[in-house]
């Protein structure tokens, strides 16, 4: 075994440009099995991080039609005919539901001193920060003594109050306008990032329903309701049930073929746009990675009848001195295992390389599979073996007194 392996590798570094380029369709093969499937459970699995980011047991009711793009899913901006008595009634009406809030969000520019910036307002109610998870760091939200007396207060995101004050502790008590309004900071969030929508949650402003409704814009519609469900609820059950609240209170009629106005949506609605990209990347990398381990096969079948060819005299030779055909067939099993081997190892290692580029620059979790990498080192080395096989038979069934008479 040792003799074989000796001159297996002997063989391979003699005509090293024909090993690589024989081991070029394997490397690159195990590159895109490792590389991309890893990239898309790295995305499935800030996906599903993004969707918690959401709230827990999330269930939103948003009015007209939604809209999901980068940085925002919102409702159509045209057509806002949810007010806060069909909120109420969803909250009343639902029994699953243990919290939520309305909330009105607008994008608008903020300024402090001479410092500028656009970023979302949203309004809402105080119990804001149990809905979604996201509480303040810095100060306090505001309260519902606020929300009672419309008052000019907010709590700003991280990234906002950075940018406007330096840090988000010097933001607690100082002073923005929001328009013309003059409202007081009260705290400053904790740091959330993007959730699942795209919506960068440090880069909101937070004010009282009733103060933006009543104080700063006299509008009497809503954009939506956060609804917290209770666990173990059936969420196609819960938004059917909100769904026939709503339809009732706007007198619509779907077997008459009258639209909704309004969606109901769960965060695994929004996470499914994201899955569908995903399935996409998964199909993309396993097929790629096919096509290249088969080009890669190919390679190791044709180099290696070269190789038998080539060394007729030497099988020749060793079967005359008493090798016999499973000493033959077993050395050149070795070869072309060993050359697709190296390669398959060489294509996972610098995939690995490539991930830990990716999730630094993407700040994407560090997700590695060792199933996935095993089958890649694997797989690359069972290819070996079956491109090596019909070769490895030839050379075993060369005829010795016709080789020794010919050479």
């Amino acid at each position: 075994m040792f003799l074989s392996l000796r001159i297996a590798l002997k063989s391979l570094t003699t005509h090293k440009m024909r090993t690589i380029l024989a081991m070029l369709g394997v490397f690159l093969g195990a590159l895109a099995l490792t590389g991309v499937l890893h990239i898309s459970l790295a995305m499935e699995r800030k996906a599903v991080q993004e969707t918690e980011k959401l709230g827990p047991n999330l269930l939103m009711a948003m009015s007209g039609n939604v809209r999901f793009r980068r940085g925002d899913v919102r409702a159509d901006a045209g057509n806002t005919k949810l007010k806060l008595p069909d909120a109420m009634a969803l909250l009343r009406g639902l029994p699953s539901v243990v919290g939520g809030v309305p909330y009105l969000a607008f994008t608008s520019p903020i300024r402090a001193g001479d410092k500028k910036t656009m970023c979302q307002i949203v309004a809402t109610w105080p119990a804001y920060p149990n809905i979604r998870g996201n509480h303040a760091q810095y100060g306090h939200f505001f309260d519902q003594q606020d929300e009672d007396d419309k008052a000019m207060v907010c709590a700003l995101g991280q990234t906002i109050a950075t940018r406007l004050f330096g840090s988000p502790e010097a933001a607690v008590g100082r002073e923005v306008h929001i328009y013309r309004a003059r409202v007081r900071v009260v705290g400053v969030m904790e740091e959330k990032g993007a959730d699942v929508s795209g919506t960068n949650q440090d880069e909101q402003i937070f004010v009282p329903l009733s103060t933006y409704m009543r104080r700063m814009s006299n509008k009497n519609y809503i954009h939506g309701v956060y609804m917290q469900l209770a666990d173990g609820t059936d969420f196609e059950a819960a938004k059917a049930t909100a769904q026939h609240i709503l339809r009732r209170r706007h007198g619509i009629k779907p077997e008459k073929g009258q639209a909704d106005d309004f969606r109901v949506l769960t965060a695994r609605d929004t996470m499914r746009l994201k899955q569908q990209a995903l399935d996409l990347v998964q199909t993309l990398g396993y097929i790629s990675s096919s096509l290249s381990f088969a080009i890669g096969g190919l390679g190791i079948l044709s180099i290696m009848i070269l190789l038998v060819r080539a060394r007729r005299l030497e099988i020749g030779i060793r079967r005359a001195v008493g090798a016999r055909r499973r000493d033959i067939i077993r050395q050149f099993l070795i070869e072309s295992g060993a050359m697709s081997a190296v390669g398959g190892t060489a294509g996972t290692a610098a995939a690995l390389l490539l991930l830990a580029i990716i999730y630094r620059l993407g700040q994407f979790p560090n997700v590695y599979n060792a199933w996935l990498i095993g089958s890649s080192l694997f797989g690359s080395a069972a290819l070996g073996l079956v491109a090596g096989a019909y070769p490895a038979w030839s050379a075993a069934n060369v005829e010795v007194l016709q080789v020794l008479r010919d050479e």
